[in-house]
This record gives structure tokens, sequence and C-alpha cells, in this order.
């Protein structure tokens, strides 16, 4: 047996006994793989070692090349193993970290409830549906034709003067009143009609305890033929009913572009006359506008602010709380 032999078996048992000792105590699969491609990487350990076999016998190097196939055998061999017992301990532990303690009580999450708005909202049209009416929606972006001229307010009417307007760069405006949505209504249906037309509604107020440039509206419109101001009357005083109990009401004169006549009506709420909406029947031009005739068809619309009627039945003292979501607050509710 020649030097260079020697050495070279010498060198592949003292890698096999590192590299056996080392997997055994590598602690993760990271570890492992940075193993694996340092003992048997083509740059690894044994390929250094496989290095010298050209300087040796050609009756010397089967016996190397055998040794060295030994080495490399084992060390994978462990390296399997190895990286299976890292997975399964691994996994293992994942297990127990998420482990779920099924008889331990759950966290508590306080249950949400609706904003004093919404649930305005929807008690009013549980009111109107109750009624027959329809839920009707539109967009908050319009055109001057369905916020006013459709309305029987053209351009140089007084009226205009009643309702501060947030005009847009393309001409278009944000609407400051439902009222359009029954235009846009009528233009798709044929009468008989009942439709309440809930949301949101813009104009130029200042913001105080009372006021907002940004609030919400329900109005309701009924077309078809023989309706009167009694029928009139009648709907608002179920619907005042339901909201606010019975209470007295009263009507009292006054004036809208798309009505005639037209009446505010108010309610005795603790002591005093508190004015809750405005009404009236639908002015013939608004049905004209529409295609509908007017010596067939007479109509009645009414409408109120969300907010107020929020305010009243929860005795809240500025609307800018309803605006603030201070959780303080909206927990009352």
């Amino acid at each position: 047996m020649t030097t260079q032999l020697s050495d070279l078996e010498s060198q592949l048992a003292t890698l096999k006994q590192e590299a056996l000792q080392a997997i055994a105590t590598t602690p993760t699969l990271e570890a492992l793989e940075q193993l694996r491609i340092q003992y048997l990487g083509k740059k690894g350990s044994l390929s250094q070692v496989l290095g010298g076999m050209g300087k040796l016998d050609a009756a010397d190097r089967p016996r190397i090349g055998a040794s060295a196939n030994e080495v490399k055998e084992q060390i994978q061999t462990e390296l399997e193993q190895k990286k299976t017992a890292l997975q399964s301990a691994q996994i293992e532990a994942k297990l127990t970290a998420e482990a779920l303690d099924v008889t331990m009580p759950g966290v508590y999450v306080p249950q949400g409830h609706a904003h004093p708005l919404t649930s305005t909202i929807d008690r009013a049209l549980d009111v109107f549906v109750g009624l027959g009416y329809t839920v009707a929606q539109g967009p908050e972006m319009e055109t001057d034709y369905y916020n006013f001229e459709a309305l029987n307010t053209p351009a140089d009417h007084p009226a205009r003067d009643m309702q501060d307007t947030f005009y847009l760069s393309d001409g278009n405006l944000l609407r400051t009143h439902t009222s359009s949505v029954q235009i846009r209504y009528m233009e798709n249906n044929d009468p008989p009609i009942r439709v309440a037309a809930p949301g949101r509604v813009y104009r130029r107020d200042t913001v105080d305890a009372t006021h907002s440039a940004v609030f919400h509206q329900i109005e309701i419109l009924a077309v078809d033929e023989g309706l009167t101001f009694s029928d009139l009357r009648g709907t608002i005083k179920i619907f005042l009913e339901e909201m606010f109990g019975d209470l007295p009401i009263r009507f009292r004169p006054s004036f809208f572009p798309f009505t005639e006549p037209s009446a505010e009506v108010d309610v005795q709420w603790r002591g005093r006359w508190l004015e809750v909406l405005g009404c009236g029947m639908v002015d013939p031009n608004v049905l004209k506008a529409v295609g509908y005739d007017p010596e067939i068809y007479t109509g009645f619309a009414a409408g109120f602010g969300v907010e107020r009627f929020a305010m009243v039945l929860h005795q809240i003292d500025d609307i800018r709380r309803l605006y603030s979501s201070d959780l303080r607050f909206l927990r009352q509710f």
C-alpha cells in the first residue's frame, strides 16, 4: 500500500466521522442543508478528497472509489434520516403551539348595532313598505333637469334661492333633495305608483348644532286616479303615529315649487310644536314633465330630514354627534 493510498483512506475515514457527528447534532433543516453542501456538494469535502485519486496507481483507484461511494451513501442516509426527524419535530412543535383548548371560554366580541341614522331610516321605511310603497334609489350627482327643472323649478325661479346648491365643474350638481329620484322613477314606471326614496343630500349650509352640509332625506310619492289631500293627510298621520305615537299634529300652509297646495306638518312634542316634514299635492307641471296626464292622475308627495327625526326620537342635542364616530355616543344606541 502506497503512502498516497493510505492518506486518502485516512481522509475518507476522518471525513465520514466528522460528517456523521455534525449531522447528528445539527438543530435545524437549514443547517442540515448547509452540511449536505459542505460534505457532498460539487466543491465539498468529499470531492476535494477524491481529487487526489489522480496521483494513485491505476490498480488502487477502484479501492478508493468503492470506499468513497460507501462514505457518500452513509452520509446521504444519515442526512435523510436527520431531515425526516427534524421535519417531524417541526410539525410537532407547530401543532403544539397552535393547539386549541376547546374547553376554554371564547373571546368576547361585542355585537355591533345599527347607527341611529340607519335605524331611523329602517324604521321609517318599514312603515311605508307596510303601506304598499316601493323603495327606490337614485344618483347623488344629478343634472339640473332632474334636480330642478323637471320639478317645476326653472332657472329663474325664486325657489332656487331656498337651496344653496353644490355645482360641479362639469355642469352637474350634488342633489339638494331626493325628489329627483321621484322624477326618474316616474319616467320608467306607469301609474299607479307608490314610492319611498331615501338617500343622502347636499346643501351649502353652515354647520352648527342643527344644520349640516350633508344630511339624509326620505321622500314619498303616490300617483293614481282620484288621490286627494285627504289621502295625503291620512298617510302622514299614520306614519307619524308609528314614529312618535298618538300625538297632536297640524298642517300649516307652505310653498314648494313641485307641490300645490303645499303644507308643513308639526307634531306636539314635549309640550311644543315641532316641524317634522313638508308635503303637498304634486303640481300638474311635474306630472306633465314625466308624461302623465294631470287630467287623469293626481298625486301627493312628502319629505323629511332623517337627522331631525333621529334627534327627536333619541333626544340628541347636536346634529354633529351623528357624524363624530364617537364610540361613547354610539354605544348608547
